[in-house]
């Protein structure tokens, strides 16, 4: 007979489950929203015709596509999967920026995580995917460390939305979904406060979902930005 010793590792009690609060007294996100600014089926065209002209303009240069967490998520899951046909040697990566807290404001400092190896970039065609280009900060300081830090071939982007009234760096992507009118949006990987991300579509919070926060509304002419650039 085989005799087990099993030693139970006493943990410590789990805190308390955060309290879910709802802007609009409702449970569901759907009921958050002002307005829908881009459903879900358009923005599944778009991608699909941005997926067409990237493979066409990268074959037979074996891109790195690196997506710029978090917000990419989704629309980077979607469009490598719409680059058809798939140029050879094409491989994937990600890089963490921000210039956000949790608020609506940019800070203004670009703090950038990124964990890639000097041979993976060295080289390479690389296509930045980004949710939103905004003010540019983060994706020009991106790029600069993909071209002079790793030694990259080329650096383009590929971002969903463009909100090209709040540029404060001149910066054109060379791919570009959808010029974005000025105002806070959420949804299709864009936040608020971390939440938001898992809607399909794009669309504008409601004030209340912001003063329930105790954080001032964006402006009617949409001085908020994305919390993710």
């Amino acid at each position: 007979m085989v005799s087990v010793a099993v030693t139970v590792q006493q943990t410590a009690r789990p805190a308390p489950a955060k309290e879910v609060v709802s802007c609009s007294g409702r449970q569901t996100y759907h009921d958050d929203m002002a307005k829908i600014l881009y459903t879900e089926a358009v923005i599944s065209q778009r991608v699909a015709e941005l997926g067409r002209q990237i493979a066409q303009d990268y074959q037979g240069k074996a891109p790195l596509v690196l997506g710029v967490l978090k917000g990419s998520f989704m629309f980077f899951s979607d469009l490598v999967r719409a680059i058809e046909p798939c140029p050879r040697g094409l491989t994937l990566d990600f890089i963490r920026a921000s210039s956000y807290g949790s608020g609506t404001e940019s800070t203004g400092e670009v703090k950038l995580k990124a964990d890639l190896k000097l041979e993976k970039v060295e080289g390479r065609h690389v296509l930045l995917v980004e949710d939103i280009v905004d003010t540019a900060l983060t994706i020009t300081t991106v790029s600069r460390y993909l071209l002079e830090e790793c030694g990259a071939a080329s650096v383009a982007t590929a971002t969903l939305l463009d909100k090209h009234e709040r540029r404060k760096l001149v910066y054109r992507p060379e791919y570009v979904g959808f010029l974005c009118p000025n105002e806070f949006v959420v949804g299709y990987g864009l936040d608020f406060n971390e939440e938001y991300r898992t809607i399909p579509y794009i669309g504008v919070l409601k004030p209340e979902c912001y003063s329930h926060l105790g954080i001032e509304a964006p402006e009617p002419d949409g001085s908020g930005e994305s919390s993710d650039e």
